[in-house]
């Protein structure tokens, strides 16, 4: 009732400003003067923008239909589809199971190694981050002061190494790392001067520990991951076969992203893009939340496909990018340049998300193809 009585305030005010707005200036009904933000000239609209606003009227109406009707989509979903859910974090990623019926489970984080193979070797990042940007004005020694903090920050945590959970080789490549950083910060502060070619020298003895790491941290995350996932799938039995993976990722781990290949190993291909998506963000974490409305909104979408077009894979591609590619052959030849496109490939596709291969799909890839 009170959600319905603020929706006919909010109605009203708006007839009131729209009202106000397309009649006469305030002077000339007397207004207040305090009227006159809301009013302002009272220039009347044309019958060509008012008949705009009246069709555009309809794309707004659709979204809050669309969200509303999101809501039991959603609901509808989870009580018919297990989902694992794998998001990227700080701490390795975070996996997330939504059973129907049953309360959300949530898997124990990756092993806390890893988080310590990846803090030593964003350190050395940091140390080229600290020299790098100072390059240009080493003269002037503004960075010594970050360089000093950061190198008692950097003693610090290699005096305290022999106090980590560690395997003997694993800590010793941490203190490589770490005492390969100190050389460099030392010899910076000592000469009170560097040039780009101690950083390169300095990136170069590094290199070798940075990529055992790299090593380190990678098999740590996957190896927990893996043996988390069997699990679950053994729990969910044939509920399996109905369950849906997601994950996020931002352009830099969109080839090779560690959770999302250790999602596809147990779904297998057949599930790609049918019941396995890669979903792209704008950073690396994200919400559950959001990840939530863009699958069920991926899924609920392809009913429309179906239901207006007979192909239920056609709304997981851009509706006018089949069209739009067509116009783009049309205009670059118009302009004398070479077509510049991808391949068009089926809507169902089996692919990696990123799809190029036409042979790796069925069906057809263009809304004209459809039968």
């Amino acid at each position: 009732m009170r959600a319905t009585k603020i929706s006919h305030v909010v109605t009203f005010a708006t007839l009131l400003i729209v009202s106000f707005a397309s009649g006469v200036r305030a002077a000339d009904q007397n207004l207040p003067d305090y009227m006159d933000v809301i009013v302002g000239n009272g220039e009347a609209a044309t019958k060509e923008r008012v008949a705009e606003q009246n069709v555009l009227a309809l794309d707004l109406a659709m979204f809050g239909l669309y969200d509303d009707a999101q809501v039991k989509f959603q609901k509808n979903f989870l009580a018919q589809h297990p989902v694992i859910m794998a998001l990227f974090s700080n701490q390795g990623g975070k996996l997330i199971l939504y059973r129907p019926g049953k309360p959300i489970l949530e898997a124990p984080q990756v092993p806390i190694r890893y988080q310590l193979y990846k803090s030593v070797g964003h350190a050395a990042l940091a140390t080229f981050e600290l020299a790098g940007s100072h390059l240009g004005t080493v003269s002037d020694g503004s960075w010594m002061g970050p360089m000093r903090a950061f190198r008692a920050s950097s003693q610090t945590a290699l005096e305290s190494l022999d106090a980590l959970d560690l395997k003997a080789d694993a800590r010793e490549n941490q203190r490589k790392i770490l005492s390969g950083n100190l050389k460099f910060m030392d010899a910076c502060l000592s000469k009170g001067k560097y040039t780009f070619a101690d950083i390169q020298q300095y990136a170069q003895e590094v290199k070798p520990f940075l990529a055992e790491n790299v090593w380190l941290g990678a098999s740590t995350q996957v190896e927990h991951w893996m043996k988390v996932i069997k699990d679950w799938k053994e729990m969910l039995g044939a509920d399996w076969e109905k369950t849906y993976g997601v994950s996020n990722t931002l352009y830099v781990a969109r080839q090779n992203n560690v959770l999302f290949s250790t999602l596809a190993q147990f779904f297998g291909k057949e599930a790609m893009n049918k019941r396995l998506f890669l979903f792209e963000t704008s950073e690396f974490v994200t919400t559950p939340a959001q990840m939530l409305d863009v699958l069920i909104r991926t899924v609920a979408d392809r009913s429309v496909g179906m239901v207006f077009f007979g192909n239920y894979y056609l709304m997981d591609y851009e509706l006018m990018g089949g069209d739009g590619r067509k116009t783009i052959e049309d205009e670059d030849k118009k302009y004398g340049i070479p077509v510049f496109l991808p391949p068009a490939v089926p809507f169902h596709s089996t692919e990696w998300p990123f799809r190029i291969d036409p042979s790796q799909g069925e069906g057809p890839a263009t809304i004209q193809e459809i039968k």
